[in-house]
């Protein structure tokens, strides 16, 4: 859709085209990961393979943060500031946020690439990927690698977001818009979206941190790290959900998709045999232009463009 119907032409879009990217990456790393699983969290396809699956992983999870960050950041200033940023707001601008996150969630799992993420366990007689670490690599470098990495990757995020969506609630609350309707689908989106990126995201990084906190400590971290996995399983419900985001997003996704819809409804209408006489459309069509001569008088000038404007 992204690719062959919807060009990036409006900042949302690249920033929805990336983040459909991210989640393409993430399906394509999935298959490993269940495979891994359904082996008793036996890993058989050897130590590089390991190290690139847990650091695209995370480079994934990271990067989608960064991009629906990025998206909240941009609805705020058009929503909040739609005059002053209008020449901010850029596909080119877009891009280069989006290479940014790119790049920083890439460099961030650097360390993951060249640590050896596979140890082999005597009993019971199985290979872990990352799920195991050596006591020593765990309190000398992940011990401060990844609180440090998610605070920067998501709690700055996060705070971002909030306070971006929070702006654009009370604005478009404030505002006083003949549409009722859309002002109220604007809103319900703006607090749907936050709720994803919470509840998919929170979770799988407050764990994190609360096993992390644990080992600093010395306490016992196993019952912490169970529920880091179910949290990561939810955290990638945000593949499944995001596909929302670009549908409430851009409402030139939503009408490329309307017009996909349509064209199949076309297609099984017409398959049944339904067929519209030739004398019903001329005069259908008369019909139409008729009430447009008598309802709608030609506009002339600058008033055409208001005459559109209130069309569209």
């Amino acid at each position: 859709m992204f690719v062959r119907r919807i060009g990036p032409r409006k900042p949302a879009v690249v920033y929805m085209l990336n983040l459909a990217l991210a989640d393409l990456l993430f399906a394509m790393l999935l298959p490993f990961k269940i495979a891994y699983r359904f082996h008793g969290n036996h890993w058989v396809y050897g130590d590089a393979l390991c190290r690139v699956v847990t650091a695209s992983f995370y480079a994934n999870m990271y990067c989608s943060v960064l991009l629906m960050s990025s998206i909240a950041a941009d609805r705020y200033l058009a929503v909040v500031h739609p005059m002053a940023s209008l020449s901010r707001r850029t596909p080119r601008t877009a891009a280069a946020v989006c290479a940014a996150a790119w790049l920083l969630s890439l460099g961030g799992v650097v360390p993951l690439l060249l640590s050896n993420q596979t140890l082999r366990l005597s009993s019971p007689d199985i290979t872990t990927c990352h799920d195991v670490q050596d006591v020593d690599t765990l309190r000398s470098f992940y011990l401060y690698f990844f609180p440090v990495y998610s605070s920067l990757f998501f709690f700055v995020p996060l705070a971002v977001t909030t306070v971006c969506y929070v702006r654009i609630v009370r604005t478009l609350a404030a505002a006083d818009v003949v549409q009722r309707s859309r002002k109220r689908r604007a809103v319900v989106t703006a607090v749907a979206v936050l709720l994803v990126f919470v509840a998919c995201f929170t979770p799988t990084n407050v764990l994190l941190m609360v096993h992390y906190l644990r080992l600093a400590r010395g306490g016992a971290t196993d019952s912490s790290y169970q529920a880091y996995l179910l949290s990561m399983c939810a955290g990638s419900l945000s593949c499944c959900l995001d596909p929302l985001v670009y549908y409430y997003g851009s409402s030139h996704c939503r009408r490329q998709v309307a017009a996909l819809l349509r064209c199949r409804r076309g297609a099984g209408l017409r398959g049944r045999g339904f067929r519209s006489s030739s004398s019903s459309s001329r005069a259908g069509s008369t019909r139409t232009t008729s009430i447009k001569m008598t309802d709608s008088p030609p506009l002339e000038g600058s008033h055409a463009h208001y005459r559109k404007l209130m069309i569209t």
